[in-house]
């Protein structure tokens, strides 16, 4: 008998040989491993899981289905409340959200939801079920701005509606930060978003690339000229934020951004690519969050000995423990309460190395961790030839400057109801990395929900 206060172990790719290649290091559970994990499923009847759920997904009620056999069952459950299951499964922080909730989490470890919608969705996408549409028009246009995990979920929740959605998207390819920012070893693009994002179309939504909303078209002109009733902002946080250090303009220094648009979306990694990418011997990512992580484990792949410098110590690292596990499995090296202070170049402009200087904590500070104190007299250097910002990012002012009435605030992010992605203007709606600065994937994808149902509402009442 298997021990039911334990989880279903997930396969991996072996540490060595993932640290050389980009293919996905979780290799989820098969059917009889998922049956088996959601038998741990005490299936509550006032499941707190759910409410740790940012999309509300009915979690009891898909895993009564896997426990069943019935996958086909269990996605449309899921599909009920997401519109990116096997992204979720993958990328979300379900050891804070969902399984954080868990009752078998109390004297035992969590059922491991994560793994189990993940393998949902493959399945579902490996025996083609698509998700089900409306039943009847509405006959009214919604425009949707940005292709990340907040518009998909506002464009794909309002196709179910009825509504008559179009996508704008600024880049050449839709996926936003699912495309761009998150590695293929997480999160692979042609099997798992291009499949996701192929579902919401199948819903009937419509998507526009190499349209940047503020110059290609306005919001006003949306409206006004071109009938569509209501307008989502989910255009995400795409600014990169950098120390204010010397020598940060130093050749060799990147945003996480740049570096892994390059990678990721430019395909960069790839042999074949026309995108050039630096082949560094030595990097430094500054910063601790899952962005610095993926950044690490992309230089690594490329071929660097990669430090995470991080002013902090573990405990207060904000990535995922489970990034954190990887990337030290893999070989990255943690440079823990260190705070960079300058970049050293060349006399070509290079970067050469980086001072830094040793902290210790102190009290904690509004975010409640401990405040990082500068040691006296512990600077040192590191001997580097690039250096990688992953510090957050911040929305670009492109469309609030273009559109009249958008209210933002200091952090230059749109100003929205959490309840229904209302904003100050009438009939535009908003949500995700756009009005919260950078959060995570499920953080948006709420945000989406909550926009499509405040469109839902706002036009219902017309």
């Amino acid at each position: 008998m298997a021990d039911m206060m334990k989880k279903v172990p997930v396969r991996e790719q072996d540490a060595k040989e993932r640290a050389c290649n980009f293919e996905e290091v979780c290799l989820g559970y098969n059917a009889d491993e998922a049956v088996a994990e959601a038998q741990r499923c005490l299936n509550c009847k006032n499941a707190h899981c759910v409410q740790g759920c940012p999309v509300s997904i009915n979690i009891p009620g898909f895993v009564e289905k896997v426990k069943e056999g019935d996958f086909a069952a269990a996605y449309q459950v899921i599909s009920e409340s997401s519109a990116l299951p096997a992204v979720c499964g993958r990328v979300c922080p379900q050891e804070s959200q969902c399984e954080g909730k868990c009752i078998r989490g109390i004297k035992g470890e969590a059922v491991s939801i994560g793994k189990l919608e993940r393998f949902v969705a493959d399945w579902a996408r490996e025996n083609n079920i698509r998700p089900v549409g409306a039943a009847e028009k509405k006959g009214k246009k919604v425009a949707v701005i940005g292709s990340g995990p907040a518009g998909l979920t506002c464009a794909g929740d309002l196709a179910k509606m009825g509504y008559d959605v179009t996508i704008f998207e600024a880049l050449h390819e839709a996926g936003g930060v699912l495309v761009y920012g998150i590695p293929e070893f997480r999160l692979p693009k042609e099997n798992v978003v291009k499949k996701e994002i192929e579902n919401v179309l199948s819903l009937g939504v419509k998507i526009e690339t190499n349209v940047i909303v503020g110059k290609s078209v306005t919001i006003d002109e949306l409206l006004n000229e071109e009938g569509y009733s209501a307008v989502f902002i989910g255009s995400g946080a795409g600014l990169p934020k950098f120390m204010g250090i010397p020598g940060e303009n130093a050749n060799g220094v990147f945003s996480a951004n740049e570096y892994l648009t390059r990678s990721n979306l430019m395909k960069a990694f790839q042999a074949d690519s026309a995108t050039p990418i630096m082949e560094s011997k030595k990097v430094a990512v500054v910063g601790g969050g899952n962005v610095a992580m993926d950044a690490a484990r992309t230089a690594l792949r490329l071929g660097a000995e990669v430090h995470i410098v991080y002013r902090r110590s573990e405990e207060e690292l904000p990535a995922r423990v489970e990034e954190v596990h990887h990337a030290k499995q893999e070989g990255i090296i943690f440079d823990l309460l260190t705070n960079p202070v300058e970049i050293l170049e060349d006399e070509k402009g290079w970067v050469k190395g980086m001072k830094c200087v040793r902290m210790e904590l102190g009290e904690p500070d509004a975010s409640g961790r401990r405040r990082p104190v500068e040691v006296p007299g512990s600077e040192f250097t590191l001997e580097l030839d690039t250096v990688i910002m992953a510090l957050g990012t911040s929305p670009n002012p492109l469309i609030s400057s273009t559109t009249e009435g958008l209210e933002t605030n200091k952090r230059k992010c749109i100003v929205a109801s959490e309840e229904n992605g209302q904003t100050s203007k009438a009939a535009v709606f908003a949500g995700g990395d756009a009005v919260t600065g950078a959060a995570t994937v499920i953080l948006a994808m709420g945000a989406g929900k909550a926009g499509a149902k405040g469109i839902d509402e706002y036009l219902s009442g017309k």
